[in-house]
């Protein structure tokens, strides 16, 4: 098959997935994946959407995607509904509608993707993927993201892949992340301007307790 790129939660950091975007267009790959959370957190979220469109790189649900879509919040974490409540306040409604339109789950030749896990394609975290939970799948190639962990895994002849975040990596490296698939996976990390995030949030009026994980790719939202 012909290489594909796998991308994954954007969340709203336009500046990573130009930069993303522009090295699979370096690699002259056309055949794009998105597995969802193109939306949350940061302020670009039509920027990112608009994108993705216009490119027609097709999308999966993931859970920010849901909360957008749906009018609903996150029932665990306020500083996710904070970002929702302004993402709303900017995001068009043509590309509320588009979100829409995800699928929760696809299959492209061999790769069976979801945004979470297998048990629940929008939410299921999958943090220490193992052998007897893919005995359980049919299927050969598993990719997901959700976790904003790069990782890839080989348990006999499955394999399963997770890109990382484009837009907010929790791995420890702040480096937007990607993959490939050609018949086998490749991850990919690529550094970014963040500032340019940095200074869109503070005009939005967020402090940097909603930005500075980005500094270092830490777990958890902190400041710089």
């Amino acid at each position: 098959m012909n290489k594909i790129g796998i991308i994954s939660d954007i969340h709203g950091n336009y500046e990573a997935l130009k930069t993303v975007l522009a090295e699979l267009d370096a690699m002259n790959i056309t055949e794009i994946y998105c597995l969802g959370d193109v939306v949350g957190y940061y302020s670009q979220v039509n920027e990112c959407c608009d994108e993705l469109r216009k490119r027609n790189i097709p999308c999966l649900m993931g859970n920010h995607d849901w909360y957008m879509a749906s009018g609903g919040f996150c029932p665990r974490s306020k500083s996710v509904n904070d970002c929702l409540v302004y993402q709303r306040k900017v995001i068009t409604q043509e590309n509320i509608d588009w979100l829409r339109t995800f699928d929760m789950q696809r299959f492209v030749g061999s790769i069976h993707m979801v945004h979470g896990g297998w048990a629940d394609p929008i939410d299921e975290y999958l943090v220490e993927p193992n052998a007897d939970y893919f005995s359980r799948i049919e299927g050969k190639n598993f990719v997901s993201g959700h976790t904003h962990f790069q990782s890839l895994h080989h348990f006999g002849d499955k394999t399963y892949c997770n890109p990382g975040s484009v837009g907010m990596p929790r791995d420890n490296d702040p480096r937007a992340a990607f993959a490939t698939f050609d018949g086998e996976f490749t991850l990919h990390r690529i550094e970014y301007d963040m500032q340019v995030v940095f200074d869109l949030m503070d005009k939005a009026g967020f402090n940097d307790y909603y930005y500075g994980c980005l500094k270092t790719g830490a777990r958890n939202l902190c400041r710089l």
